[in-house]
């Protein structure tokens, strides 16, 4: 339990040290890569797609591996439908993304500036991540993927 902690801070900090590196945790870069009709700024792009990288790496890896070194199973999503929540959820993360200029990492990232607006936006984060475990979740479907509806 111990090991899987410092583990997950471990490579919490690795990847904040990440977004403050690429200055991900600068709202105002963050808006001028969605401003592709004025002062766009690629630089988002290129730090996703360098993410790509290891990303891609750790799934070749996983295909080898008979279970994780800090686990007894691996974690993947197997569903790969899309329904209504899925695309209402993502209309309403690029909505506040492109409000705010943050999302969930670097955001927390963020906190170590110490800007009210970052404090306000990841307490805004925990209360909708609160009232979604309060609202009633739909039944698992037959593990079909479900077209769009």
């Amino acid at each position: 339990m111990m090991r899987n902690a410092l583990a997950a801070l471990l490579v919490g900090i690795i990847f904040g040290a990440g977004l403050a590196l690429s200055d991900m945790i600068n709202p105002a870069r963050v808006l001028a890569f969605l401003d592709v009709a004025g002062r766009w700024d690629p630089t988002l792009l290129y730090v996703m797609g360098a993410a790509l990288i290891p990303s891609a790496l750790a799934y070749l890896v996983r295909r080898r591996m008979t279970h994780p070194m800090l686990a007894d199973e691996f974690h993947v999503p197997e569903n790969a439908g899309l329904d209504r929540r899925l695309l209402i959820g993502a209309a309403l993360f690029g909505i506040g993304w492109g409000i705010a200029g943050f999302c969930p990492g670097p955001a927390f990232a963020g906190l170590v500036l110490g800007a009210w607006q970052v404090w306000l936006f990841v307490a805004a984060m925990l209360v909708g991540m609160a009232a979604h475990r309060l609202l009633p979740q739909p039944a698992e479907n037959s593990g079909k993927p479900k077209a769009a509806t």
